[in-house]
């Protein structure tokens, strides 16, 4: 499968302002009225490692400039001061934008150590965070806006006793209801179908409340999903079923990308999957960097002029793109072969 690395890679990398001097990685990125936007989350220190999310805009989809000089998005505003927002994915439905986040009420250190893989520990806050094991937990939510710079919030999607990351929402209802994919750690162990980490799929009338989420996909080709699979970009509709990207983790905690098409009508339903990585990290962008290297992690995706625009976080420091035909992808995804 032929991918191509933008030659400006990584196109957004840390700087400009203090919330974002350390690190910037996992954008949510959108095109409305042919103008890019990218929804980056930051870090202004490791120690501890607080993420904002800060908005950029671009007419390319490859040179993003600020849009407002402050965080659009704080830990603060859903009422954790001391917490971090994260991975970001963003889908419009009718008039208004949705915005997934990942939320951990309570940010990590990091230490970068020089061997790659940082050390991490727990900080010490005031007020008594920290002190319950869910300060601890990634829960996630939903907000919404109709400007891209203020936003509300309308839901908590997930369990707050559980981690569960990964939230996608579909860009479009399917049979009148909401649908979104979820990444419940704990839910692993004969009731629950699988024995790792993996994708589930769940339904709203109203964004708020949510069924029972249902196993979607497991980790299936040990090699490079042998700890646990996710959902990483919004699905993209195609004639032949809903594209997903998906993240696979290894035992060696490096990140590659598959993919899979889900039917358009019953989105439970697995068309293909590829057995094969369509992504690993290849250069030293994806391979080294501040935090946690070998990660290649796909959060946004757009379709232009009919080219897939893959944008990814890289080794958790800074953002890279990636372009495909689409119609060359899904048929490597229907390919038995791949």
């Amino acid at each position: 499968m032929k991918i191509t690395r933008h030659e400006a890679n990584p196109i957004v990398v840390p700087g400009e302002y203090e919330w974002r001097k350390v690190t910037v990685f996992n954008p949510a990125v959108i095109v409305d009225n042919d103008k890019f936007y990218m929804i980056e989350r930051t870090a202004g220190s490791l120690t501890p490692c607080k993420n904002y999310l800060g908005l950029l805009e671009s007419d390319d989809g490859v040179h993003f400039t600020h849009v407002v000089d402050q965080p659009v998005l704080t830990p603060d505003e859903l009422g954790f001061p001391y917490g971090s927002v994260q991975d970001p994915r963003i889908v419009k439905i009718d008039d208004t934008f949705y915005l997934n986040y990942a939320l951990r009420p309570c940010a990590m250190n990091y230490y970068p150590t020089g061997a790659g893989i940082p050390e991490r520990s727990i900080p010490e806050y005031p007020d008594g965070w920290g002190n319950e094991p869910g300060h601890w937990l990634t829960r996630s939510g939903i907000v919404s806006s109709t400007d891209l710079i203020h936003w509300k919030h309308v839901s908590d999607t997930t369990p707050l006793e559980i981690n569960d990351r990964d939230n996608i929402l579909f860009p479009e209802k399917i049979n009148g209801k909401y649908v979104l994919l979820r990444r419940p750690e704990e839910y692993i162990g004969t009731p629950y179908g699988t024995d790792k980490a993996a994708m589930w799929i769940t339904y709203s009338d109203d964004l708020i409340h949510w069924d029972e989420p249902k196993l979607l996909a497991k980790a299936e080709n040990m090699d490079w999903e042998s700890r646990k699979i996710g959902g990483s970009t919004p699905p993209i509709r195609t004639d032949k079923g809903w594209l997903v990207l998906y993240h696979g983790v290894d035992d060696q905690i490096v990140y590659r990308v598959g993919a899979m098409l889900l039917d358009l009508d019953n989105p439970e339903l697995v068309i293909a999957r590829t057995h094969h990585f369509i992504m690993e990290p290849e250069t030293y962008y994806e391979k080294f960097g501040f935090q946690i290297p070998n990660v290649i992690f796909p959060t946004g995706n757009i379709v232009k002029d009919d080219l897939l625009y893959i944008y990814y976080g890289v080794t958790d420091t800074a953002i890279a793109l990636a372009t495909v035909p689409l119609n060359d992808l899904v048929n490597h995804i229907l390919d038995p072969s791949s």
